[in-house]
């Protein structure tokens, strides 16, 4: 099944003409130069930003007709560095909740920390304490909260080591399976993408040119992703 789709979307000089699909309970990468339109797609799919042109469809139903808020209780999203509010550890993975008026449980939130192998971290840690790999840990913590159907990551090992960076997506995958959630993942590092992807889409200028099962990135006879692959200029 499709989970997400985009239809003809286009947004200022950005994005041109993009479809394709997201097929569910998959991890599906972003990859491509950059200026290519990656972020940009992927704020479209939790309506931080809408198109000038086209439709986008979660689970069949046009994202403009849903209710914002429902839609990002729906779709988490971690950002590149692991940006964090100043307080504790609770008061960053309560975030998603505070945001529409709700308190997080305490052992929920304690729970969470345990899915991401942070036994060891108390709630009441200040967020300044932790190491890069832990917060990057805190933030995957922080976008299931809402027991969201779709996670959203915009290269969020960029900044690691890596050591951590291998955990994380050791990780990421681990709460792909454990959650069934779909897994959408902006990344710079084709090596990254090729270890962790079910599904590719190759952007480049804000044009989709090929998706699908993420074999095709190597078995593409596409001159301009052989480049890419490669690693020469496009």
């Amino acid at each position: 099944m499709n989970i997400i789709e985009f239809i003809g979307v286009s947004h200022h000089d950005i994005l041109h003409n993009i479809t394709g699909y997201f097929r569910e309970g998959r991890i599906t990468t972003f990859v491509g130069p950059s200026g290519a339109g990656k972020t940009t797609c992927l704020k479209h799919i939790n309506g931080l930003l809408s198109p000038d042109a086209g439709d986008i469809y979660f689970k069949g139903e046009n994202i403009r007709d849903i209710d914002v808020i429902a839609l990002r209780k729906q779709i988490g999203m971690a950002f590149q560095s692991a940006p964090m509010i100043d307080g504790t550890v609770y008061d960053n993975l309560n975030l998603p909740k505070a945001i529409f008026r709700e308190t997080l449980d305490r052992a929920k939130a304690t729970e969470l920390l345990g899915k991401v192998d942070l036994d060891g971290i108390s709630l009441d840690q200040p967020i300044k304490t932790l190491s890069g790999g832990e917060r990057s840990r805190v933030a995957i913590a922080r976008t299931l909260v809402n027991k969201p159907d779709v996670l959203l990551l915009d290269e969020i090992t960029s900044s690691l080591d890596y050591r951590t960076v291998k955990e994380i997506e050791h990780l990421i995958v681990r709460l792909q399976k454990d959650f069934g959630v779909t897994v959408i993942w902006i990344t710079h590092d084709l090596d990254q993408a090729r270890r962790v992807s079910d599904d590719m889409w190759f952007l480049r200028n804000g044009e989709l040119i090929e998706f699908g099962d993420a074999s095709f990135i190597d078995e593409s006879d596409n001159p301009m992703i052989g480049r890419f692959v490669r690693g020469e200029e496009l």
